[in-house]
């Protein structure tokens, strides 16, 4: 009986608050001023900072022969012998480095290692934004035990609602069906409480960042 007067107690406070509506005028929103304190470091650094925070690795490369120098070190490292790559681009790349890869439908069960571009970087979160629309789609940002992303200095933005922007710029009406943020690798702690990565996706996040903006006087 006790619990029932409570809960009358309680729907009748809501029905004079819905009843007795606030005559309070709300004044005009402001929804466009950065809410977050802004940083004077540059982006890059403001990335490599937040990423590390999320337990991913950072790695800045001057050009891409630096990313191919870096990247067969860490593929021999490993021992993987089964790459992953769907990006044109990356695949390019790859064979200039004469680094093996696949891009073949049946070799991917026993991929190793994930290797994708991306849409952009957010350097206030640490996050990395993908879509659909890349040729890696939705399967191999999540697969493999280790995730390699490939980005340019150029694809940095400070905040998600600029790579929002960047994307609605880039596709226009064609609006990708999934739009997604990584930040860092894998993660849960659902199971007694006890931090475990790679629970459901990659175990190891790695962002190779490329130089691709000159130098101004």
């Amino acid at each position: 009986m006790a619990d029932v007067t409570s809960r009358e107690k309680i729907l009748k406070k809501i029905r004079k608050a819905l009843t007795n509506k606030s005559t309070q005028e709300i004044g005009d929103v402001d929804l466009e001023s950065d809410i977050y304190v802004s940083s004077d470091e540059p982006l890059e650094i403001q990335f490599a900072q937040n990423l590390a925070a999320l337990n991913g690795k950072f790695i800045f490369c001057e050009n891409e022969a630096e990313f191919l120098e870096n990247f067969t070190f860490f593929a021999k490292d490993n021992n993987w012998t089964n790459i992953y790559c769907l990006e044109p681009a990356l695949k390019t790349i790859l064979k200039k480095g004469k680094i093996k890869f696949s891009d073949k439908e049946e070799h991917f069960p026993e991929t190793d290692a994930g290797i994708t571009l991306c849409e952009c970087l957010i350097a206030r979160t640490g996050s990395i934004m993908i879509t659909s629309k890349q040729a890696s789609g939705r399967r191999l940002p999540v697969y493999s035990n280790y995730h390699f992303v490939v980005a340019y200095t150029s694809q940095l933005v400070n905040n998600i609602k600029d790579g929002l922007k960047l994307v609605r710029d880039k596709y226009g009406s064609q609006v990708p069906s999934m739009i997604s943020t990584i930040s860092g690798p894998s993660r849960t702690a659902d199971i007694e409480k006890t931090l475990v990565q790679g629970a459901h996706g990659p175990k190891e996040l790695f962002v190779f960042l490329i130089d691709d903006v000159p130098l101004t006087e």
